[in-house]
């Protein structure tokens, strides 16, 4: 990021400054308090509506471009656009494109793809959308070729689907 401009500096501060406030939200999406889960669908419908300007003026946000930190930070705002699907497909058409010119992580991708594959009610690739916790044991939402799915987690450098269940399980 040394020798960028002053734009680019400021967009990648926002960007940042976004996933920070994602993270301080984020237990308020599955809170059980109305007002807490209402504040989390504010938040990411309006750093949605801003992620879309930011594709506008410049694209997908490459690390080459705002640095890695905030281009991870505008891969986390595009997972969580979950009640925007537009947003989300544009969002993965340009990082698909960014992936296939090397300016983009694969792994990221593959998250992207099948949170929007989840929020169409399609089938996800890689297994890595959880739907709940049931009897202490993470339930996935259902996955396309679930055979073929930890050589596809492999090769986006994704751990094996056991080992990453394994991080929601409860008790």
């Amino acid at each position: 990021m040394a020798g960028q401009d002053p734009g680019t500096t400021a967009l990648a501060a926002e960007l940042t400054g976004m996933a920070e406030a994602d993270h301080a939200a984020a237990a308020g999406a599955n809170s059980e308090d109305p007002a807490a889960q209402l504040a989390w669908r504010r938040l990411t419908a309006r750093h949605g509506d801003r992620l879309n300007e930011i594709m506008d003026e410049v694209g997908w946000p490459t690390a080459d471009l705002v640095g890695a930190e905030a281009a991870r930070a505008a891969w986390l705002i595009a997972q969580h656009a979950d009640r925007q699907l537009d947003v989300q497909r544009r969002a993965l058409a340009l990082l698909e494109q960014a992936v296939s010119q090397g300016r983009a992580d694969l792994r990221d991708l593959a998250f992207l793809r099948d949170r929007t594959l989840v929020n169409e009610g399609r089938p996800q690739i890689y297994g890595t959308q959880i739907a709940g916790v049931r009897d202490g044991a993470p339930v996935p939402w259902p996955c396309q070729d679930p055979e073929g799915m930890d050589a596809r987690r492999a090769e986006a450098g994704i751990e094996p689907f056991e080992t990453y269940v394994g991080k929601f399980r409860v008790g």
